[in-house]
Order: C-alpha cells, then sequence, then structure tokens
C-alpha cells in the first residue's frame, strides 16, 4: 500500500492511517449512539450480586424502583458493565462492550431479609392503632433505616446478549447489533449496572429483528412491510405512570414463516384480534412485490368461537357494517373468494351459504378406514372391553392373490357396514349387502342344526342366507345379531363348527378370525351401535370426497381455510380437527424428506 505523505519529526503522518483513525472513531461515535439508545442513566435500577448461565440476582432500591416507574413481573432489564454517562471511547469488540436482556421473574431473597423482617414487624407493633403513623413514617423509624430496609433483591431470567458488530456484507457500513439467547461467558465476581429500559430503548428491544435473517426472509418471501400488533403492557395494572404507556410492538409477516408461533393472554387481553392481524398480513404476501411474484402461504384457523368465520360486529368495516376474516379476500384486487378464501363446519350455517360441511361417506371402500379412525377418536376414551377390542379393528386390503384372506375381508366389511346401518349412517344407494360365497354351506348346515335355546334364531339366520346373494341392510343387521349370539352362546353348537372348520380348512386358521369376532361383538351389546351413532352426523350418503384431502390441497393452493367449530358437537369438531391436523403433518413430513417445497407462487 502506498501512503502520501511527508515525514515531520521522524513521523510518517499518511493518509491510509488518517483514514484508519477516522474509521477507528466513527466506530467509537456508533457505540456510544448504541449505549444512549439502550441504556440511560436516569433509568438505573440496581446491582446484579448473583449470576450464572440460566438466572442473575439483582438488588434494587425502593428509592430507584420508585424513580424508573416501578418493576412490574416479567418486565424486561438491562445489565451490563458500560457507564452511559462516559462511554465516548469503547472498543465495540470488548467482551464488556455488551448488554445483557433480563426478564424480571420474582423476588429472591437477601442475607438480611430475616433482621430486616424482624424490624418491620416491630416498628409495625410501636405504631399498631395510630392510623394517621406508618410503620416507615419519621415519627416511627429513623432515615438510616428506612433507606437500609429499601433494599430487595429480584430474579430474573436471562433472554440473551445484544452486542456490536460489523456488517457481514459490508465492513464500513455502520454497526449493527446482533442478538444471541443466551451469554457466552459470565463473572460472578464482575458487578453489572441494571437499567429498565425507557420508551425507545423498549421499542428497540421488542422489535428487535437480525440483519441477515431480515435480509434473508426478503430475499426468499419479498420486501414485506412491518405490521404492528399491539402496544406493550407489562401487567393487567398498566398505569400510565410506568413511562412505557404505548411502546408498538411489530413484526414482519415472513418472519413468521417456517416457525413455531403461541399466543397467550388473559380473557379479553386482545389475543383474537392479533391473530387477525397475524393471518391477515401473512395473507398479503400474495400482492406482488418487487419481484413480481406473488407468495400465497396456506392458512388454517380453528375457531372455536366463530368470530373468523362469522360476521363480528366488533369489526365493523368502513362503513360500519359487521365484517369477518373470511372477507380478507376482498383486500386483493380482482380476486374472487373461491380462489383465496375457503370456510367449513361440521353443520350449515345461515349468514354462510357457499360454507364447505365436514362430511365423510362412511360406506364407501376408500373411506372404511378414515371412518373408522374417526369413530375410534370418539370411542377412545371408552373403558369398556369390548370397544377397545372394536377400535383396534384396522381395514387393510389384503393381497388379490390371497383369495381366502378377501373372503374373511369382505365379510368384515359386511359386518362393519351392517353395523355403521344399524348406528343411523344412512346407506348410500350404490352400496349393496352382499353375501356371495362370504358364508359356506358347513355354516349353514350347522346353523340349521343347532338345539340350544336359541335355535330357532340361527335357523332363521341359516334360511336368510341361503341361496341369497344380496340382502337388505335390516336383513344384514339381523344375520350379525344372530351370528354374534351364535358365537358367544356356549350352549350353541359354534364349537362344534369351528373345530370342524380348522380341520378342512387350508389356512388352518378359524371361521371367524379376530377382527371379525370383535365387530360382531358389537351386536351384542346396545351401547355399541348408540356409542358409534355419536358420530353420524360427520356422514354423509351423497358425498365422495374426503374433506381433510380438500382441506390440504386449499393449503397447498395458498388459500386461507377457516373452520368454524363453535356450533356441532365438540367431541365431533375435535376428532375432525385432528384429523385435519395428522393429514397435515403427514402430508409435509413427506414433502420434507422429500425434499420439496410445499408452497406455491403464482
Amino acid at each position: 500500500m502506498c501512503l502520501l505523505g511527508a515525514e515531520k519529526g521522524g513521523v510518517h503522518m499518511g493518509i491510509g492511517e488518517k483514514l484508519v483513525d477516522s474509521a477507528a472513531e466513527n466506530k467509537k461515535v456508533e457505540v456510544l449512539e448504541w449505549v444512549k439508545r439502550l441504556v440511560q442513566p436516569s433509568e438505573y435500577v440496581g446491582e446484579s450480586f448473583s449470576i450464572n448461565y440460566e438466572t442473575a440476582k439483582i438488588v434494587i432500591h425502593d428509592k430507584q424502583r420508585q424513580d424508573v416507574g416501578g418493576i412490574p413481573s416479567l418486565c424486561f432489564l438491562i445489565a451490563t458493565r458500560i457507564d452511559p454517562a462516559t462511554a465516548s471511547n469503547l472498543d465495540y469488540k470488548a467482551e464488556d462492550v455488551s448488554f445483557i436482556l433480563l426478564r424480571v421473574m420474582d423476588s429472591t431473597p437477601l442475607p438480611a431479609d430475616k433482621e430486616a423482617e424482624r424490624i418491620r414487624v416491630e416498628t409495625a407493633q410501636r405504631v399498631s392503632g395510630e392510623t394517621d403513623v406508618h410503620w416507615d413514617s419519621d415519627k416511627a423509624m429513623d432515615a438510616r433505616t428506612r433507606v437500609h430496609l429499601g433494599y430487595a433483591g429480584v430474579e430474573c431470567r436471562i433472554i440473551g446478549t445484544f452486542f456490536l458488530e460489523n456488517s457481514q456484507e459490508n465492513s464500513e457500513s455502520p454497526l449493527v447489533l446482533k442478538f444471541g439467547s443466551d451469554i457466552s461467558n459470565y463473572y460472578p465476581n464482575k458487578g453489572l449496572k441494571v437499567y429498565k429500559p425507557n420508551s425507545d430503548a423498549l421499542e428497540e428491544i421488542v422489535n428487535y429483528c437480525d440483519p441477515m435473517s431480515r435480509q434473508d426472509q426478503t430475499d426468499q418471501y419479498g420486501n414485506a412491510s412491518r405490521v404492528k400488533l399491539g402496544c406493550v403492557r407489562y401487567a393487567s395494572t398498566n398505569r400510565k405512570y410506568q413511562q412505557i404507556n404505548d411502546v408498538p410492538v411489530y413484526i414482519y409477516p415472513s418472519d413468521l414463516l417456517s416457525q413455531k408461533s403461541a399466543l397467550f393472554g388473559m380473557t379479553r387481553t386482545g389475543k383474537s384480534n392479533t391473530t387477525k392481524i397475524i393471518a391477515k398480513s401473512v395473507f398479503e404476501l400474495r400482492k406482488k412485490y418487487s419481484s413480481d411474484v406473488p407468495l400465497r402461504i396456506g392458512q388454517i384457523i380453528f375457531d372455536p368461537n366463530g368470530e373468523y368465520a362469522n360476521e363480528n360486529t366488533q369489526d365493523k368495516d368502513g362503513k360500519g357494517n359487521p365484517n369477518a376474516l373470511k372477507n380478507i379476500w376482498r383486500l386483493i384486487d380482482n380476486a374472487k373468494k373461491e380462489d383465496e378464501v375457503v370456510t367449513y363446519g361440521i353443520t350449515a350455517h345461515p349468514n354462510d351459504p357457499d360454507r364447505v360441511l365436514m362430511l365423510l361417506n362412511f360406506y364407501l371402500d376408500e373411506n372404511l378406514q378414515i371412518g373408522k379412525e374417526i369413530i375410534d377418536s370418539i370411542l377412545v376414551d371408552d373403558t369398556a372391553k369390548f370397544i377397545k377390542n372394536f377400535i383396534q379393528v384396522k381395514f387393510e386390503i389384503p393381497s388379490l392373490d390371497d383369495k381366502s384372506a378377501i373372503i374373511r375381508y369382505k365379510r368384515r366389511v359386511l359386518a362393519y357396514r351392517a353395523l355403521l346401518s344399524k348406528a343411523g349412517f344412512k346407506v348410500p344407494s350404490s352400496i349393496t349387502a352382499t353375501i356371495d360365497g362370504l358364508f359356506g354351506k358347513k355354516l349353514l348346515d350347522y346353523l340349521a342344526r343347532d338345539t340350544s335355546s336359541n335355535s330357532a334364531i340361527y335357523k332363521s339366520i341359516a334360511e336368510k342366507l341361503k341361496d341369497k346373494k344380496i340382502v337388505s341392510w335390516p336383513i344384514a343387521v339381523q344375520i350379525c345379531e344372530g351370528l354374534a349370539d351364535y358365537i358367544n352362546d356356549s350352549k350353541s353348537n359354534y364349537s362344534a363348527f369351528e373345530a370342524d372348520y380348522v380341520k378342512t380348512s387350508t389356512t388352518g386358521d378359524n371361521w371367524a378370525d379376530d377382527s371379525l369376532s370383535k365387530i360382531l361383538t358389537m351386536f351384542n351389546y346396545a351401547n355399541g351401535s348408540r356409542q358409534i351413532g355419536k358420530v353420524k352426523d360427520q356422514h354423509s350418503a351423497d358425498t365422495t370426497d374426503d374433506y381433510a384431502e380438500e382441506i390440504y390441497n386449499h393449503l397447498k393452493n395458498g388459500k386461507l381455510v377457516i373452520v368454524d367449530q363453535a356450533i356441532g358437537e365438540p367431541i365431533l369438531n375435535k376428532s375432525s380437527a385432528k384429523r385435519i391436523m395428522t393429514k397435515i403433518f403427514k402430508e409435509n413430513q413427506k414433502f420434507f424428506i422429500e425434499g420439496e417445497k410445499i408452497y406455491q407462487k403464482y
């Protein structure tokens, strides 16, 4: 490097050196500006006296507590070695040039607390009955003691560390504020000054966004502007003098993508409105940005109170009319509702004619296992043994080359469909009770020769099965009820039939396999079909589609799906929600394993 300059007194003063000195001075000025933004001498609250990787304990005097407007539970504090009054010559690379972010959790004892409590109690006893004198007044306690007793310990959780670094893209750019969600080191014998962030500092903290992450999000999802969610509120007792009133909280919608987020709060603290703002801001990512490529992010909202799927008088448009999140599609120019928003529900709603009902045809071959899983979700808490056994039944189609297994499978399906019919599920006209080839001559002979007290019933079943290929569903129910009794009747000749059947069977299996027995046993109990009947509102004999598959496809296409759960049986809403989420999880898991992107750009 060639330096142009003149030597004077044996010292070479070069332009390059001046540039270096000037850059270093600029960095110190930038450090000072950041210090002023995050900590102020007037916001000093106390000293740290104990620290580890997880927590920090600080001692605070009542005077400082009062000066900063109080210290609410869960509020943020900043601990640092920097003195903001003399921070004009700091090297940003130094370890001490950092700010530890703390969250107040609870009080913590001090060594002198027992003695302090004794003094307070004794003083309070002395003034007891004097309504015009408090135990901490000048008349009751000397000033020195009062000052001494004003100290209290506060325990804080360590949230992370703010520090300064050069921009990775350009070292000559101004220093950037970085945040790490831990501390890299601590010194137990070094004290830290603790400050309460003022409104400007708190706004900087709660709205912090890592510059590199922000750039990555911009590159991937577009340069979406941040959205205001609300204001910081440390406590329900939100008194103005606490000096942090109306500190705004913002989010970048793209920060919510590919992340796990949760909202917690008491009733009437704004959770629903926050959810609406988030859903709206993510929805609006589909507007075109500089890349001229709108981004469609699928969203699904399970709406337990119907506040997103239905017009709400609390939310009004510019003309004073009740509004709803489902009408968000109107924000997009030339948009059509059917392309942007879909509402689902267990039952219809008079003000939502386009609502899709979450109904499934339980009888269709492709829906047998799906419908069975919905029924299982309703029965899962039932402790009855026969119910537990029924839940274990699965409908897995065997190999078509195994004729014996196919016949057994068809018998199970017939019995299951007959159980649905008995439970009140309307049977589609396309589904028939086919018995052809499912009940052999040997079974009919044993039924006809039975001499037990129920022999008349068993003979009747044999007649209903004889020379028949198709029966009505009421007859199918009677057949299954009769077979259930026949199998479980210890005095019938079923045991003899089973022994004879096994001898001549090519597979050596029982006629009534385990799954068939568990289904038929449901006919022995009146409560069996009644329990299953709880799910019949989710059945439609007219539909052929699976609503979980439909919803997943809507999400893949970037639509907003709102599932209204305000009406309908809670247990049905729960089972349908679980099924939908299971479908989404499994499909997304498959995409993840295959390394494909789920979202689509249009």
